[in-house]
């Protein structure tokens, strides 16, 4: 029996993936990774919150950077169109202010009463009857005012997660990651549960544990969002929070400002084919292996290799007599570690952001609200972009003090301010951008508008413009 009364999945959708890199980047992270069925993990997560019984509508808490191609990514597996909302975050403030948002914004348009189920957007879950049952156990527990965890029944001595100490649904404590000894004593003594990171709880309730164990992520919330505007309409909300007012929102998580000082907890044991997917040996165990252990995603030519992963869509990689090894191939960034230190992996992400490389953040394949540019070539002096512009997609209304631009029309039909003129350039047509020239690209048409766009100048950095108008809420210099 269905026990979730106004239930309210809330997707959490931030973190970079470090671990995940070169294919998770800040700005396409670890929740947009296609697995191979073509489906991200944040697809996965839209999809199996919305066929909960009940849910009429899912609230996702993101960065503001990401919410087009989270817009994007639930438009293609959501032809329904069921209502979904938004909290768009400035910069990441960890999951404790992004709860208190999402339970202050259910309080306002669901009532007190409304129940809360908290997902990871970046998790996988196989079993969608049994995740589904463990959401009814949940809901009863919360319709009691408890504050409820889901925990995993473990299945190896994983020292990357957290662990609940149990019995039935009464939490004794919550252990930090364990060393490999203490992960195998929680293993063989039946009694500890990986903490999943996903939750459940009546607003009312949630509103006043957070008063009494954490007030200063409820003020500084809630505070925020009475500063910051909400617009409707079209089956959408989105209320995107002000910068000034967020700064003052504590970085902290869920576990540490309300599950673990909190005495009304409670967690939900199942086994619901959960996986945090938080390593590249985690993604390569989704796959079966071959006759010598090796998982490939791709083209690859193997030779007397074993118990490796590759993932190469698109160049063929070949191995010669190597062993456990994760080869991951990208256009612009390929990885090769020991898997035995798939979790160093994040080591290179810090190191790239460190030194200011653009590998850390985007790929070469750049999404934006209007479309995507692929950086084709680039030296010192000139840089070639392919860009893909939407249907009624617009750029902004911008200039560059320092290159100029030659724009060719490779498919569809682009409207294009130059300067004074507003004009239609077509197929196999160009125009030319001087530097200090006010400009602006849109595609008026009905299919995707492909160009080729040559850049000049003594400086190419994406940071040279100028925005005058804009439909995407970006105005001023970048």
């Amino acid at each position: 029996m269905n026990t979730c009364q106004k239930l309210l999945p809330v997707i959490l959708s931030g973190g970079a993936g470090t671990r995940l890199w070169p294919v998770s980047r800040e700005q396409h992270p670890k929740p947009f990774m296609q697995l191979a069925d073509g489906q991200s993990l944040l697809q996965k997560t839209f999809l199996r919150a919305a066929a909960l019984p009940g849910v009429e509508q899912v609230l996702t808490v993101t960065n503001r950077d990401l919410v087009f191609k989270t817009k994007d990514e639930y438009a293609q597996v959501n032809p329904t169109g069921k209502a979904t909302a938004y909290i768009l975050e400035p910069f990441g403030r960890n999951t404790a202010p992004a709860l208190a948002a999402a339970a202050l914004w259910a309080e306002k348009h669901l009532g007190p009463d409304a129940t809360l189920l908290v997902l990871a957007a970046d998790h996988l879950i196989t079993k969608q009857a049994e995740f589904t049952t463990a959401v009814n156990q949940a809901c009863e527990l919360a319709a009691q005012g408890k504050m409820v965890t889901f925990g995993i029944q473990p299945t190896a001595p994983e020292t990357g997660f957290g662990y609940i100490e149990a019995e039935g649904n009464t939490v004794l404590r919550f252990v930090e990651k364990p060393t490999l000894a203490k992960a195998s004593e929680f293993l063989s003594s039946g009694r500890y549960l990986w903490n999943s990171g996903m939750f459940c709880f009546r607003v009312d309730a949630v509103l006043r544990e957070l008063s009494e164990h954490a007030p200063n992520v409820l003020d500084s919330v809630q505070n925020c969002l009475g500063a910051s505007a909400e617009i409707q309409g079209g089956g959408i909300s989105q209320v995107e929070m002000r910068p000034k007012a967020f700064e003052y929102a504590p970085d902290i998580s869920i576990d540490y400002a309300l599950m673990e000082p909190s005495t009304e907890v409670a967690v939900v044991p199942c086994d619901i084919g959960w996986s945090d997917i938080g390593s590249w040996n985690a993604l390569s165990d989704l796959q079966d292996a071959d006759a010598r252990g090796n998982r490939i995603l791709g083209e690859a030519l193997l030779h007397d290799a074993r118990n490796c992963y590759v993932q190469s869509p698109q160049r063929i990689v070949g191995l010669v007599g190597v062993h456990d090894l994760i080869v991951v191939d990208t256009p612009d960034a390929v990885l090769v570690a020991d898997r035995s230190r798939a979790q160093d992996v994040k080591q290179i992400t810090a190191q790239l952001k460190a030194s200011g490389h653009d590998a850390y953040k985007i790929h070469r394949e750049v999404h934006r609200p209007w479309g995507t540019y692929t950086v084709l070539e680039e030296a010192e002096d000139f840089k070639i972009k392919r860009i893909v512009v939407k249907p009624k997609g617009t750029l902004s209304l911008q200039m560059h003090h320092h290159r100029s631009e030659h724009w060719i029309v490779v498919s569809g039909i682009a409207r294009v301010i130059n300067g004074e003129k507003d004009m239609l350039v077509r197929t196999n047509e160009s125009t030319y951008i001087p530097a200090g020239t006010q400009h602006r690209l849109s595609n008026p048409g009905m299919v995707d508008l492909v160009m080729i766009e040559v850049q000049s100048g003594d400086y190419l950095g994406e940071d040279d413009i100028i925005r005058f108008a804009d439909e995407y809420g970006r105005t001023g210099a970048a």
